[in-house]
């Protein structure tokens, strides 16, 4: 059996999930007590009280028994027709009058009409051989007194407990959501404070979060150390290639000294990418339209055709300047070592902050896409190789700084230039 219909109309939250597990066992709670006790109960009650009441006024009413009237406690009067009520008069909430009411149509034979405006008095209006007469008598004869109370009681110390039980809940639920938070915080690339507490159910996964984010964090700066340490240890050998180079003819080292700059990139590359956002400090009000103005103006004076196209909204988002800056650099890189130009465009909204870049070459296939932003990759079919000497690292540093900003690096197509279109996503 499906509940997938329902699943749209139940809160998303775990407080608002919790409170409904809470309050809906209360809620059912008094409904069934309000059922079977309250209906059974009092309309019993009320029927026997009613029945009561009637067989009394059958003998306080009988000819020539009027003291009986006095004894019995009821006021009689004569009446008209035109004083005959034209409804009950009882009050919406007022169920037991239903009660009494049947039940004393029932039980006198020369009923007509019974009336129940209030809690204190009950009309009766019965029709004898000698004409309409209207039958007066306390409330309290024919049911139960303030049969409300159970009611109220009910619902105030229902509600009383609820409130209760719900602060006690929270309590309970607010280590998970911390938790929550710091998972979130890690996974945008900010170490949030965190210590476990709540439950040992909460508390356990608490310390598997920490040494979860302990063991990425080592693995993170192993990786780190052993690329540098490569590129480091590699640049020793290359400069004493330089060195001998140097000493030959130009017509023979021209080449060679080609081959040692090309490595020289390559290792300078693997720096970057092993860098990752370690430099880059915490995140900090900044604001993107300046940042991405910067860039384009730095790569205009090193002779790149980049033009910034469009800016829509303003305001600062968190952001690590360092590492967006590089990411930006990195896609009008590729933008202009692929095609001939490249435009970008920067948004800023409510939710989230969009970066654009567009160029006129070739673009990537869709289905390559995915693979391109991974490290090392050179799509030979979807981008020209000859413009440049990338070794593939590029498209994932950019991965990298928006996953680490809690967003998305998208690759498509330019609608405007026909080339590839990359979009630096990041929620606000």
């Amino acid at each position: 059996m499906s509940f997938e219909w329902l699943k749209r109309y139940l809160p998303r939250g775990l407080y608002g999930r919790a409170f409904l597990i809470l309050i809906l066992p209360v809620v059912t709670l008094q409904l069934v007590i309000s059922v079977i006790f309250i209906q059974r109960h009092f309309e019993e009650v009320t029927r026997q009280m009613s029945s009561e009441v009637a067989r009394a006024m059958s003998v306080a009413l009988a000819r020539d028994n009027a003291f009986r009237e006095v004894m019995l406690d009821f006021e009689v009067r004569p009446i008209t027709e035109a004083d005959l009520p034209t409804g009950t008069g009882r009050r919406w909430f007022d169920f037991s009058a239903l009660v009494v009411n049947r039940t004393l149509s029932e039980n006198l034979p020369n009923f007509v009409a019974a009336r129940l405006p209030n809690d204190q008095e009950v009309f009766v209006y019965l029709r004898r051989a000698d004409g309409l007469i209207e039958v007066t008598f306390d409330r309290d004869r024919a049911s139960a007194s303030n049969p409300h109370q159970l009611l109220v009681y009910m619902i105030f110390f229902g509600v009383l407990m609820t409130a209760i039980a719900y602060l006690y809940l929270r309590n309970q639920l607010r280590p998970i959501t911390r938790l929550a938070d710091a998972a979130q915080a890690f996974g945008r690339g900010r170490h949030a404070p965190y210590s476990p507490s709540g439950a040992v159910e909460v508390r356990n996964a608490g310390h598997a979060f920490l040494d979860m984010r302990a063991r990425i964090e080592r693995q993170i700066e192993q990786r780190t150390m052993m690329l540098s340490g490569v590129s480091h240890d590699l640049r020793t050998p290359i400069t004493r290639l330089k060195l001998g180079l140097s000493m030959l003819d130009e017509a023979e080292s021209e080449p060679l000294l080609g081959d040692v700059a090309e490595m020289e990139r390559l290792i300078d590359a693997f720096l970057e990418f092993a860098r990752g956002n370690a430099e880059a400090g915490a995140p900090e009000p900044t604001d993107p339209v300046e940042l991405a103005t910067r860039v384009v103006e730095d790569a205009q004076r090193a002779g790149r055709a980049v033009t910034l196209r469009e800016v829509e909204g303003a305001g600062e988002v968190a952001l690590r300047p360092v590492a967006i800056r590089r990411a930006l650099e990195n896609l009008i890189g590729n933008a202009v070592r692929y095609g001939t130009r490249c435009e970008v465009s920067v948004s800023v909204t409510r939710n989230a902050l969009r970066l654009r870049v567009e160029d006129d070459g070739p673009g990537i296939a869709p289905d390559s896409r995915e693979e391109a932003t991974r490290p090392f990759t050179r799509l030979d079919p979807a981008r020209n190789q000859n413009r440049g000497s990338g070794v593939g690292l590029g498209l994932a540093i950019a991965a990298d700084i928006a996953r680490a900003h809690g967003g998305v690096l998208r690759l498509g197509e330019s609608e405007t230039m026909g080339g590839l279109r990359a979009d630096i996503v990041i929620a606000r």
